[in-house]
C-alpha cells in the first residue's frame, strides 16, 4: 500500500514537489493546471506569434512569428538564444516527426520546409496552389505526412521521396486543421464548412463526417490513447468524441469567444488546455472523474488571441503564443501560494464607483494603436474605461481598488513617456 505524503498548502512542502512524471502511477491531475505565470518573453521588433513547439527533450522552445522568423528561447532560464529567417511569409504550423529527427513547417504562401533538429534547412516544397497551409501532421511510422490548406484540400505526402501521393477532396471550404491518428491509418480534418471528416489515406475515401459544430472548426486533436478526438470551433464549443462508438462524449462550454488553440497534456490523458480569441486560457479534466466545467481558468492570460499552446514533454510547464506578440511560460503554483488563482469574489455588495483622471496631451498614448492599450488595461483590471478626447480625461468605472490600480498604471505610463520626451530634447 502507498504511503506517499500529500502536499499541504505550506512553503515547507515545496521540497517535496516532484515532476508530474513521478506521480503517473498514482496520478494527481491538479499538478497539470499551470496557472502561475513563470515568465513573459517578447523579441525586439516582434510580431504576432503564430505557432510554437518544444524541441526534443524540452530544453528549448521554438516559436514562429508573422514575419516568418524562428525564435529560440531557453526552456529553463527563459533567455533569448536565436532568431533567424525561415519563411518568406507568415508561419502557420510546425510539427516534429515522432522520432524527433525532423521538423516540418508551413507558411501562408503554400510553402513547406524540412528542418534538422539543429534547425538547419533540408528540403523545400510548394503546394496547395500557393495558399496558406494551416496544419501538418506525421503518420505513426513517420514515412508519410499530411497537410491541409485554404484550397479546401487535404494532401498526403511521402516523406522520403518528397512527393504528393494523394489529394483528399470533400470539404466545401478552407480546411483549417488536420491530424493523423497516433496509431492507425486514419486522418481527421476540420474545415470552414463546419464539418469534421475522418479519412482513409490509403483509399482516399471519407470514413465518416461529424456535424457537431455550427461554425468554423479551428482545431482537431487526437488523444494519445487513440480513442478520443478533441474538436474546437468558432461557435465557442469544445467537443470530445469517442471514435470507437462514433458518439459525442461531451460538449464543453467555457469560452466566451471562439476557441483558437488546444493541447492535450503529455502524461495525464484526461487533461487538456484551451486558448480563446479573447486571450482566455482554460484547463479541463474530462472522463469518469472529470468535469464539464473548466477546472482552472486564467481569464487574461493574453491581451489578444492565443494562437498556439504547447506542453513541455515532462508536463510541468505550458507555453502559449499570442497575437499580442508575447510568448508566455505557465507553471504550477508553489504550494501555499495563491499566484495565478482568481481573487475571492465572495463579497457581492462591493460599491461600483466612477472617477476621472487628467491625461493632458497624452490621450493617444493611453488609447494606444487601434485601442490596444486601453483594451488591455480594461481586461487586466476588470474596469470600464473611456477616454473623453474633448475634455482630455480618462473616465473609470469600478471598485475603489480597481480605480486605484488603473490610476497607478496610467500614471506610470505617462511618467515614462514624459521622461523619454525630456531625454529626447536633451539630445
Amino acid at each position: 500500500r502507498s504511503h506517499a505524503l500529500y502536499l499541504q498548502p505550506h512553503s515547507s512542502y515545496i521540497r517535496l514537489m516532484g515532476m508530474p512524471l513521478s506521480t503517473v502511477a498514482a496520478p494527481n491531475v491538479s499538478e497539470a493546471y499551470c496557472t502561475n505565470l513563470a515568465h513573459v518573453t517578447r523579441a525586439k521588433n516582434s510580431t504576432p506569434i503564430m505557432c510554437l513547439s518544444w524541441t526534443p527533450g524540452g530544453r528549448r522552445l521554438l516559436t514562429g512569428n508573422y514575419d516568418g522568423e524562428f525564435t529560440l528561447w531557453d526552456g529553463i532560464t527563459f533567455g533569448f538564444e536565436l532568431i533567424m529567417s525561415a519563411h518568406d511569409s507568415s508561419f502557420r504550423c510546425m510539427a516534429w516527426s515522432h522520432n524527433k529527427n525532423y521538423l516540418l513547417t508551413s507558411d501562408a504562401g503554400g510553402n513547406m520546409k524540412y528542418w534538422s533538429p539543429s534547425i538547419a534547412p533540408v528540403k523545400e516544397l510548394d503546394s496547395h496552389n500557393q495558399q496558406a497551409i494551416h496544419s501538418l501532421s506525421f503518420a505513426p511510422s513517420d514515412t508519410k505526412f499530411v497537410s491541409c490548406g485554404d484550397d479546401a484540400t487535404v494532401r498526403v505526402w511521402d516523406w522520403a521521396s518528397h512527393t504528393e501521393e494523394r489529394i483528399l477532396e470533400g470539404h466545401g471550404w478552407d480546411v483549417k486543421c488536420v491530424e493523423w491518428h497516433p496509431r492507425s491509418s486514419v486522418i481527421c480534418s476540420g474545415s470552414k464548412d463546419n464539418r469534421v471528416k475522418l479519412w482513409d489515406p490509403r483509399a482516399g475515401s471519407i470514413l465518416s463526417t461529424l456535424y457537431g459544430h455550427k461554425n468554423t472548426v479551428t482545431k482537431v486533436q487526437w488523444n494519445d490513447n487513440g480513442n478520443w478526438l478533441l474538436t474546437a470551433s468558432r461557435d465557442q464549443l469544445i467537443k470530445v468524441y469517442d471514435i470507437r462508438t462514433m458518439k459525442e462524449l461531451c460538449s464543453l462550454k467555457g469560452h466566451n469567444k471562439e476557441v483558437t488553440s488546444l493541447a492535450w497534456h503529455p502524461l495525464y490523458e484526461s487533461v487538456f488546455a484551451s486558448g480563446g480569441m479573447d486571450g482566455t486560457l482554460l484547463y479541463w479534466n474530462i472522463g469518469p472523474k472529470g468535469s464539464d466545467e473548466p477546472v482552472a481558468k486564467v481569464p487574461y492570460a493574453h491581451d489578444m488571441a492565443i494562437w498556439s499552446l504547447a506542453w513541455s514533454p515532462s508536463g510541468h510547464m505550458l507555453a502559449s503564443g499570442s497575437n499580442d506578440r508575447q510568448t508566455k511560460f505557465w507553471s504550477r503554483n508553489r504550494v501555499g501560494s495563491a499566484a495565478g488563482l482568481p481573487e475571492d469574489d465572495s463579497d457581492t455588495n462591493v460599491e461600483i464607483l466612477k472617477d476621472e483622471m487628467e491625461l493632458g496631451n497624452h490621450v493617444g498614448i493611453v488609447i494606444g494603436k487601434r485601442g490596444a492599450t486601453i483594451i488591455s488595461m480594461q481586461r487586466s483590471t476588470g474596469t470600464k474605461m473611456h477616454v473623453d478626447q474633448v475634455r482630455r480625461v480618462l473616465q473609470i468605472e469600478g471598485t475603489q481598488k480597481q480605480i486605484d490600480t488603473v490610476k497607478k498604471r496610467v500614471g506610470a505610463l505617462l511618467e515614462r513617456v514624459s521622461n523619454e520626451h525630456r531625454e529626447g530634447m536633451l539630445y
